[in-house]
């Protein structure tokens, strides 16, 4: 099984597909500072796949390439932080107390 994620900028959105099928999505919004990601849903017949880790490790590691700081108002994307501390130096300095992730 491969997880192919691509960035759907139009959409505001990265949409992670196994097999052709959407299997999940990230949304965020681009501030003139940052990346907020708001939300993130794995659709339910592909749970348990890890489809939402790959997708945290994919928009993460796209911010940190293009250098942009991240605000993880999605709860999903936040947790996701607290348990891989690697990529706290990607997050908004101000948004580690407000998200609860230091």
């Amino acid at each position: 099984m491969t997880i192919t994620i691509t960035n759907h900028p139009d959409q505001h959105r990265y949409e992670a597909h196994i097999d052709g099928q959407l299997a999940g999505y990230c949304e965020y919004n681009v501030l003139s500072n940052a990346v907020m990601f708001t939300h993130t849903e794995v659709l339910p017949a592909f749970e348990g796949q890890g489809v939402g880790s790959a997708l945290a490790r994919h928009v993460l590691d796209d911010a940190r390439t293009q250098a942009t700081p991240v605000i993880p108002a999605c709860q999903f994307i936040a947790g996701y932080i607290r348990k891989h501390r690697e990529y706290l130096d990607v997050v908004q300095p101000a948004s580690l107390r407000a998200f609860h992730i230091e």
